[in-house]
């Protein structure tokens, strides 16, 4: 396993530190690890993959399967990656907290100067209409496990958002056409990569392509 190398990517608003806690358990397990940084609130999610994501897997990944481990966003730049064929070792997936069929909380608020100013452009679009990208993506073609957060710290968000949700994202809305496998977990968005029992069922799925119950 220790040729076989784990891509990290953070989510919006968010850093490689965040991730920095299931990186170290990932390595303890055995994996070559790669934590990515981006300017997510910068640019939209395709120059966000294509100009800096994208380099930096090719300037860290070896010569193995590219695994990766998402939170949040992160999630929607692999899959905008593996749909124009940017990712032709791509292992399997563990994704946390996906806007994998957007987020009603970008409909209702996206369009707010406090959202554009936090957010950027990536973050609008990331709702469920009509300019949602991850809705356009279709569905996923490789190994995919999905991990979906039912508590909130944020109230408000969750009066928007339609169902059980995490904060940010519903539970359903995180769901992807294609998956392997799907779970859920009492926790919250940020903090879905730092919960020992997300990290202990990551490892699993990277071993064995699905969750263990």
């Amino acid at each position: 396993r220790a040729q076989e190398t784990v891509v990290l990517l953070h989510g919006l608003i968010r850093s490689p530190s965040s991730m920095g806690r299931m990186e170290y358990a990932l390595q303890a397990a055995g994996y070559r690890t790669c934590n990515i940084g981006y300017p997510s609130t910068q640019y939209p999610i395709e120059v966000l993959a294509e100009r800096y994501v994208l380099p930096a897997i090719k300037d860290c990944a070896g010569d193995g399967p590219e695994h990766f481990v998402t939170h949040s966003m992160g999630g929607i730049l692999v899959r905008y990656l593996a749909a124009h064929g940017d990712l032709p070792r791509i292992g399997r997936v563990v994704m946390l907290g996906p806007p994998n069929r957007g987020s009603e909380v970008v409909d209702a608020v996206g369009d707010t100067d406090l959202f554009r100013w936090l957010n950027g452009p990536a973050g609008r679009q990331l709702g469920t209409d009509s300019t949602s990208l991850p809705l356009a993506l279709g569905p996923v073609g490789f190994e995919t496990g999905v991990i979906a957060g039912t508590r909130s710290i944020n109230w408000i968000n969750s009066w928007i958002i339609d169902g059980s949700d995490d904060g940010k994202v519903a539970v359903e809305r995180a769901r992807v056409d294609g998956m392997a496998d799907f779970l859920v977990v009492p926790s919250a968005h940020p903090f879905l990569m730092l919960d020992s029992t997300v990290i202990g069922q990551t490892i699993t799925f990277l071993r064995e392509g699905h969750f263990e119950r």
